[in-house]
């Protein structure tokens, strides 16, 4: 297969004035020409496992609300998982959930390379810029991936509406999840439905953890966040949160 032209990411409200930088790995379900459907249905291809619906809508509400700059990846996660390493097999899963994934059952190293150059590279290029410019200018970012997960998960319903993750920092996400239960009636819970054993915080791990800046990763019921509707309802009440997690980690540190 020829290497196609690299994807970059889109970065919006660039000059935000909020130290929040909101990251949607999974913002895209597009799955590029050359890459033949990954030999999926188009249900498939706009189901859970090539992106997580709702997220991007409600990243652009919230860094709207927030005043924040909002990065996102252009195309599916079947394609290159950009929160997964290279040598992680679920960076260009040969299956995921209940689905195989034909396009990935039998790439070659040098396909895995060509799709690492494509996609991950700039991705994790571009991220890493955003945030390297912002702490030359001496405004320490604080990063938040902004995720969604199914109601049923391998035919198990999900009662958690609202899941916050950590790796190695837990302040920010603690922070938040507080600020969750004295804001809003969501059912909400620290490092569920995932946590870092899942191996889903690899961009907090590689682009905050070595700048020490505060992270946390946030998960959202997907029929939560179906409707355009729902998606302001929700980013109503997280914006706020998201907020009061910040004070009180800039609190924290003041105080130590």
């Amino acid at each position: 297969m020829t290497q196609p032209e690299q994807f970059l990411p889109v970065i919006e409200n660039e000059t935000a004035t909020s130290r929040i930088i909101l990251v949607c790995e999974h913002a895209s379900n597009l799955i590029p020409p050359a890459y033949n459907d990954l030999g999926l249905t188009l249900a498939q291809r706009q189901a859970h496992i090539a992106w997580d619906p709702g997220a991007l809508a409600l990243s652009r509400r919230l860094a709207q609300r927030l005043d924040a700059t909002l990065i996102h990846a252009p195309v599916s996660r079947l394609v290159y998982d950009c929160n997964r390493a290279p040598d992680m097999p679920g960076a260009m899963p040969a299956r995921s959930e209940v689905y195989d994934i034909p396009g990935n059952a039998t790439i070659s190293a040098s396909e895995r390379l060509a799709r690492t150059e494509a996609v991950y590279l700039p991705w994790a290029a571009g991220l890493h810029a955003l945030i390297a410019k912002r702490i030359a200018l001496g405004r320490h970012p604080v990063l938040i991936t902004i995720h969604s997960f199914t109601p049923i998960f391998h035919g198990k319903p999900r009662h958690l509406e609202f899941g916050v993750i950590h790796d190695a920092d837990p302040h920010l996400a603690v922070a938040i999840l507080d600020a969750a239960h004295k804001l809003t009636r969501l059912h909400a819970d620290l490092n569920a439905p995932y946590s870092a054993a899942d191996h889903v915080t690899h961009t907090l791990r590689v682009q905050a953890t070595p700048y020490g800046l505060p992270n946390a990763m946030l998960e959202i019921r997907n029929d939560l966040i179906a409707a355009p509707a729902s998606v302001n309802a929700m980013a109503d009440q997280l914006a706020p949160v998201l907020n009061m997690g910040l004070v009180e980690i800039q609190r924290q540190a003041k105080a130590s």
